[in-house]
């Protein structure tokens, strides 16, 4: 009949999604996708789904009806009832095309698998760019998958569709299974599947009704001919015959092809520690070229480096702090390679590059020395090239794509200098930072223009030098890891421009660790997440690109900061006085309905006579005097000038009765400090009616002067508050900025995940596809002073040490009562351990590493050097880069070895490569990135049934 409208018919199929998903009470699933018949990416217009138990399986379904041609990017969501998301799919939005020869009326079913975060991480820039080289993808034949023959009653058309990102080059995959289509297990015979792209391979398969249920699995199978069957029980598939209209097409959307673990192998350097035959005085952007051939030659897949923006806060050797960012955009000019500048440096340049290699070539860094030369050799340079150099076309398209970020910094740089500081709120008309200001900075009529241009100019040469080592990495199948500092330095350019993005009264640190029982304050302010959530968390989206021009993998630092930070008032010198932000506060009515009430006597300093006396002996009478009240009968009260802990300091340098405690001025600041800071509550600042318990309130005499009562209370109130009542909180906050990070770019995430661990931080992790960090002596679980690698998770980086703590050798010699007991319980010896760190030591350390389940062992390059006798020669004590319990370390340790000299030494290079191999991780110019242990088990069950 016609249609009475005049238009034509619309001809339609009935899609139908099944996914096999365990949900907690109150959760249900959705699909939200591209197309308005799946809600056009709003979830709460999504196609909800219904619940069904098939065996032990609880499959959610839902069907809708599209036209014939329909294709559309769709992801699953776990929602409450208000449709709100609690969890989403990881990795690439899926795709669907429907099959060839789909027509009106059919009934598509398509089953999916919930895509995991671990799956997805393949997927990253690191594997798919950089290991498993995505140029042997980009050169695959992308290929249909027709039907060659029309469809009888009986017939049901199967889609297999298997994600392979780890496919070496010229390996093919095919699907094997009981069916005679499916070659009867034969591999030689399986159904061979053509690429369509993204790492997706697919086949259809023609089936009739009665050959259900089917038995399957994928297979690689490689250039020579070498097969390997997926690991795991066999796949199945069945159709639902009951069904009135059933399924004419099933699309068997099955993730991943499985596959034995990847683990691979990486060495941890900073860039300053590096020593070359061409650097001066410092290691440099360039050098990461023989570090990567260094690592290429000893098996490692991996380069992982602190942090390399520009930290020229101070102007003096506080800025070797690499974490003290003075712009999370800009590169540290201390790392340019000023040979490089230019093809033709003159004679007398020359000469004088030559003679700062020797001066500057000392043990360790001499920062401000290698940072002077530097720049006074570039602005030599640049005046003989800033014509030819500025007018380029490679520099002005430099100059446009980072305008946003380099033309402030430009002017920030300048404008530090000329006011010879760069505290911004000294800097008069020009402290309140806008646009219209940094426009007359930076333009070119000023007479400062050739300052600003310099800012570009270094800044240009050091994109140029490391985008040069980064793909030199990427050659040679190298992840170059970048850090992600947690914070920016109060007087930065990002503070200056951003200013509502930052907590500028407060300052950021750690409670008390295993890095330092006093807590650490690093001094930068604290994030101001409401305000940066307005626009989606830009800056950090930002951030995240620039890196992602270099690295290809990255470590967040203190990944704890983006569930809550410790915050600290920005008066403090010290990290024990601070509080959870963000947290759930005790509130005045909380704490009155407990029976307590007196919030003076706990919030302020509990000072008595006998404290001071014992505290300080007869100079008690002194201390009193300058820096305290009686306020009532031997009970005393800090004065205005000193009751801070900044304000202490201050007073203990410039007072005039200074010459009184001259000789014991750091004694007398630890006493003052611990008076200072013996409370039970800390009253918010912001708000008087809540508190929050001081960290450690049992170690205070505040605390233990209390009534039994109040102390009961006050210890079920801490380990609520430290303990229990946050955990959701925290979990919300993660899940709010974490997911912002992970999808700005494609590289690969691992989170510093060390200190005091909530409860709800692993599942986040684990959820998000985050990488953990695991440090032989700072094991995470509780009962354990010794990590027991052969137990780590496969989603962590596994090291025997880290930058922030002594180094393997430093460690085993510092305490001989804990060298006794890793003796006997990790090495399993009764006998009475060496003195020092003996390469056969280190070699059992290493290889326990090596040997974990962990996805990545990466090694300080110190740690692998103690494999061999003639690189431990210094004092071990030397080799350590950072003590998190001095905020004002210097950051100069220097490898006593040139990388050249390393390159040409074989022998400690095979060892290592020894080690990587039989520990079956994957190394550069392995065969097709697999397991030898997989291929193995693939072989055996090739040889029978599966």
């Amino acid at each position: 009949m016609a249609n009475l409208s005049g238009k034509k018919s619309l001809n339609t199929v009935t899609l139908v999604f099944k996914l096999p998903y365990y949900t907690q009470w109150g959760q249900s699933l959705l699909i939200a996708g591209s197309e308005p018949a799946l809600g056009s990416w709003n979830v709460k217009q999504g196609l909800s789904l219904s619940p069904v138990h098939q065996g032990n399986e609880l499959i959610w379904s839902g069907r809708v009806s599209v036209a014939t041609g329909f294709t559309c990017q769709y992801n699953y969501y776990v929602v409450d009832d208000n449709k709100y998301v609690l969890r989403s799919e990881s990795g690439e939005k899926r795709k669907l095309v429907l099959p060839e020869g789909v027509q009106d009326g059919d009934v598509v079913e398509i089953r999916d698998w919930w895509q995991d975060a671990s799956e997805a991480l393949f997927l990253r820039s690191a594997f798919k760019n950089v290991i498993f080289n995505g140029s042997e993808n980009a050169k695959r034949e992308l290929k249909t998958t027709p039907l060659n023959k029309s469809l009888e009653p009986e017939d049901i058309v199967v889609q297999f569709i298997v994600s392979c990102p780890r496919l070496g080059a010229g390996s093919t995959v095919v699907v094997t299974g009981s069916n005679p289509q499916l070659g009867r297990w034969q591999t030689q015979d399986g159904l061979k599947l053509n690429y369509v792209g993204d790492s997706i391979w697919k086949a259809n398969c023609l089936l009739r009704k009665s050959e259900f249920p089917i038995k399957y699995k994928y297979c690689k199978i490689s250039e020579a001919g070498v097969s390997s069957l997926e690991f795991g029980p066999n796949r199945e598939a069945d159709v639902d015959l009951s069904s009135p209209k059933p399924s004419r097409y099933v699309l068997l959307s099955d993730g991943a092809l499985r596959e034995s673990p990847w683990r691979g192998a990486g060495v941890a350097v900073p860039i300053f520690s590096i020593r070359s035959n061409e650097d001066l005085g410092v290691g440099e952007f360039l050098d990461l070229k023989l570090l990567v051939d260094w690592a290429v030659n000893s098996g490692f897949h991996l380069v992982q480096l602190l942090p390399i923006n520009d930290t020229s806060v101070h102007g003096m050797w506080w800025d070797s702090y690499p974490y003290s960012s003075l712009s999370v955009f800009a590169l540290h000019p201390l790392y340019l390679r000023v040979q490089a500048l230019s093809d033709a440096i003159p004679g007398d340049i020359k000469d004088e590059i030559s003679q700062a290699k020797k001066q500057l070539d000392k043990k360790d860094v001499d920062y401000e020395a290698s940072l002077a030369s530097k720049l006074s050799i570039a602005r030599k340079i640049f005046k003989l090239e800033k014509d030819k150099v500025l007018n380029s076309s490679l520099f002005k398209q430099f100059l446009s794509e980072n305008e946003e970020w380099l033309k402030p910094y430009a002017a920030f740089c300048f404008l530090r200098d000329f006011f010879e500081t760069s505290d911004h709120s000294q800097w008069g008309r020009f402290s309140q930072f806008s646009k219209e200001k940094l426009d007359k900075l930076v333009s070119e009529g000023t007479l400062h223009h050739d300052v600003i241009c310099f800012h570009y100019y270094i800044q240009y040469h050091l994109y140029m030098q490391l985008s040069e080592a980064a793909a030199y990495a990427r050659k040679k199948k190298v992840i170059l890891k970048g850090d992600l500092p947690i914070g920016v330095d109060r007087n930065s350019v990002d503070t200056w421009v951003y200013p509502t993005l930052f907590r500028m009264n407060t300052a950021t640190g750690a409670p008390p660790d295993y890095f330092d029982k006093n807590g650490q304050n690093w001094g930068f302010p604290t994030y101001n997440w409401e305000e940066m959530s307005k626009d989606n968390y830009g800056w950090w989206r930002a951030r995240l690109t620039q890196m992602a021009k270099y690295f290809t993998a990255y470590r967040i630092d203190h990944i704890l900061g983006f569930f809550r930070i410790w915050e600290l008032p920005d008066h403090a010198a010290t990290g024990l006085v601070g509080k959870f932000r963000p947290s759930i506060a005790l509130s005045q009515e909380e704490l009155l309905s407990e029976g307590l009430w007196d919030f003076d006597r706990m919030s302020r300093p509990y000072i008595l006579q006998e404290t001071l006396e014992e505290k300080f002996g007869s100079f008690w009478t002194v201390i009193a005097a300058n820096f305290l009240n009686e306020y009532k009968k031997q009970h005393y009260e800090f004065k205005e000038d000193c009751n801070t802990e900044k304000k202490i300091i201050a007073k203990l340098k410039n007072s005039s009765e200074k010459s009184l405690w001259l000789e014991k001025e750091d004694s007398i600041r630890r006493g003052l400090f611990d008076l200072l800071q013996n409370i039970v509550l800390i009253r918010d600042p912001e708000d008087s009616t809540k508190f929050y318990p001081r960290f450690n309130q049992e170690d205070t005499s505040s605390f233990n002067d209390l009534d039994e009562h109040s102390k009961n209370i006050l210890r079920r109130l801490y380990y609520d508050y430290y303990f229990a009542r946050q955990e959701n909180l925290w979990r919300q906050n993660a899940l709010k900025t974490l997911p912002v990070l992970l999808n700005s770019s494609d590289m690969l995430a691992c989170g510093e995940d060390l200190g005091l661990i909530p409860a709800c931080v692993h599942p986040v992790m684990q959820e998000l596809g985050l990488i953990g960090l695991r440090i032989q002596r700072m094991p995470s679980e509780p009962n354990l002073e010794f990590g027991i690698p052969s137990q780590y998770s496969y989603m962590t980086v596994c090291a025997p040490s880290c930058h922030d703590c002594s180094t393997l050798r430093a460690w085993w010699e510092e305490d001989g009562g804990r060298r006794s007991r890793f003796y006997q319980t990790v090495i399993g010896s009764d006998d009475e351990p060496p003195s020092r760190c003996t390469p056969e030591v280190a070699n059992f350390i290493v290889k326990q590493h090596f040997d974990a389940p962990s996805m990545w062992a990466i090694f300080p390059l110190q740690d692998l050097l103690a494999l061999k006798d003639k690189y431990t020669t210094r004092p071990a004590k030397e080799e350590t880069i950072n003590d998190p319990t001095n905020p004002k370390h210097y950051w100069r340790f220097r490898l006593h070895v040139t990388l050249d000299s390393l390159l040409d030494d074989k022998d400690i290079q095979a060892t290592i490569k020894e080690l990587v191999t039989s520990s079956g991780r994957s190394f550069p110019g392995k065969v097709d990135g697999a397991e030898e242990s997989g291929e193995k088990l693939a072989k055996v069950q090739l040889n029978g049934k599966p």
